[in-house]
């Protein structure tokens, strides 16, 4: 077994009270071996990133390794790091003695529903898969799970887990998107799926950022957990024996042609 703190917070545009929430989510996370938080925990989308990004050193991911380290466990979130002309979309990953072990930079831009985040945020081009709470990782962000290459990717990287982080946007349909790519990225790849997404933030509402619905869901695609809308930190299992089970009911990836 495997347990991870799905870690459902708002965010706020200054990265100071993100960091406080989110040192008190570790706080709040007894007993996990992975708290997993949104995309774009540092601050909150919006021209401002371009100013507001740090550098992996900087002092949120820092502060991020010291609250990793003192509660003596893993650590994936999302930040925006300093690029040349725009930034990049990253997800870092810290072990629990605050060491970081990966960055993933997104590669797939979310140019879709009237927004055009590639004007601010450059692409990635590499996926990642990183050692973290004893399990291989593999890191998804936003609107990377619209695209099944990369999971399967991950799956090829010898991922054992999908770490996916979000500030999915609201509208109608969209969160019934959400809730099916996640469930068919789990099921078609029989892989345990840790997805994790903003709350909502009452005081920056506008922008349409964050519906919640944090989920586990299990490698035949059944959702284990639900945070619904509301802030909140769940513990949740993995178990990995299951994974062996469901793996033997549907020997998919044994039957990939292509």
């Amino acid at each position: 077994m495997t347990r991870i703190a799905l870690c459902q917070i708002p965010v706020s545009p200054d990265p100071s009270t993100n960091l406080k929430r989110a040192t008190e989510a570790l706080a709040g996370a007894e007993g996990a071996d992975l708290a997993i938080f949104p995309e774009a925990t540092l601050t909150r989308y919006g021209r401002r990133i371009t100013g507001m990004a740090e550098p992996l050193d900087g002092p949120f991911v820092s502060g991020l390794a010291e609250a990793a380290r003192r509660h003596g466990l893993s650590v994936v979130a999302g930040v925006f790091e300093p690029g040349e002309g725009r930034v990049y979309n990253t997800a870092v990953a810290i072990d629990e003695q605050g060491g970081l072990r990966a960055a993933y930079r997104k590669i797939h831009l979310f140019d879709s529903f009237g927004a055009k985040e590639s004007d601010l945020v450059a692409p990635g081009a590499e996926p990642t898969v990183v050692e973290l709470a004893g399990l291989r990782v593999g890191l998804v962000t936003c609107y990377d799970i619209r695209f099944p290459e990369l999971t399967r990717a991950l799956v090829d990287r010898g991922a054992e887990l999908f770490a996916v982080i979000a500030a999915w946007g609201s509208g109608p349909l969209k969160e019934d998107h959400w809730v099916t790519l996640v469930r068919a990225r789990a099921l078609e790849n029989t892989m345990w799926t840790a997805a994790v997404g903003q709350a909502p933030n009452p005081a920056e509402s506008s922008d349409g950022f964050g519906v919640g619905r944090s989920m586990l869901v299990d490698p035949l695609g059944v959702v284990r957990a639900d945070l619904g809308t509301g802030p909140g930190v769940r513990v949740v299992e993995v178990d990995h024996e299951w994974t062996a089970t469901a793996r033997t009911t549907l020997p998919c990836l044994e039957h990939r042609v292509l």
